[in-house]
């Protein structure tokens, strides 16, 4: 197991260096450097507080870093707003999922796709391919806030796909569902990962953290602590310590 990253690897998708990120005293993100490669599945994890969406945040546009450089596709990125990064590639969700509630979910991903397509009937034809995908097309007539939250889960990839995504960033997108629906969100996101996805997922589940991820970075206090393979890092005193405090360890099942 690593604690650092090497960041001499040829043509990483996503290239962060030192980044930092300080509200008056406090240092939500303390000089995080990694990287993500094209087609990587690359899972965050952390306890609360430790500064997993604030870098997200970071990342995606909603804030600006107080130090460091964020690079996206060989570009320096720190001064582009949220729009931007999306136009360039960048696809998100929310950890509360935030669709337009007055709108059907068809529309909510025709607005995504009006990113890409300006063509009423592209858009149209892109969003219905995209919930087929989803498997929400036979909820395109609904209206968004009448959507279960497993449904808006997958709204909310869908609207991400609609950016034509060179990666996704999903902050606990299985958050509050059941077994059943966690398990048809590994399906979905394996599926769009094998079509040449590349993901970096913010997840609190160590039981899919385990089967899904590739490589797993661990935050602790707004500091990168650990990362590696999930069997690595989730059998790491360190990371255990974080989460748990001393003397624990995780309970099996």
């Amino acid at each position: 197991m690593e604690t650092s990253q090497d960041l001499s690897a040829p043509s990483p998708l996503l290239l962060v260096q030192d980044v930092t990120k300080q509200f008056l005293g406090l240092k939500a993100v303390d000089s995080v450097s990694l990287s993500v490669s094209k087609g990587e599945i690359v899972s965050i994890i952390g306890p609360n507080g430790a500064g997993k969406t604030t870098f997200f945040n970071l990342l995606t546009g909603q804030l600006q870093p107080t130090h460091g450089q964020i690079n996206f596709d060989g570009k320096t990125i720190n001064s582009l707003g949220a729009h931007e990064r999306a136009r360039l590639g960048m696809g998100r969700t929310f950890q509360i999922s935030k669709p337009l509630i007055a709108l059907n979910v068809l529309e909510n991903v025709m607005i995504g796709a009006f990113m890409r397509e300006s063509n009423m009937e592209r858009a149209k034809e892109k969003a219905i391919s995209l919930l087929r995908k989803v498997g929400l097309l036979q909820l395109a007539p609904v209206k968004a806030g009448d959507l279960t939250l497993s449904q808006r889960r997958r709204l909310e990839v869908a609207r991400a796909l609609a950016l034509d995504p060179q990666i996704m960033l999903l902050d606990e997108v299985m958050a509050g569902l059941n077994q059943s629906e966690v398990s048809q969100s590994i399906d979905l996101l394996n599926q769009l990962h094998s079509e040449g996805q590349t993901f970096l997922i913010i997840e609190h589940n160590l039981k899919v953290v385990r089967a899904f991820s590739q490589r797993v970075i661990v935050l602790d206090r707004g500091c990168l602590i650990a990362q590696g393979s999930a069997s690595e890092i989730l059998n790491s005193p360190k990371v255990i310590t974080a989460y748990l405090g001393e003397g624990h360890k995780w309970k099996r099942s």
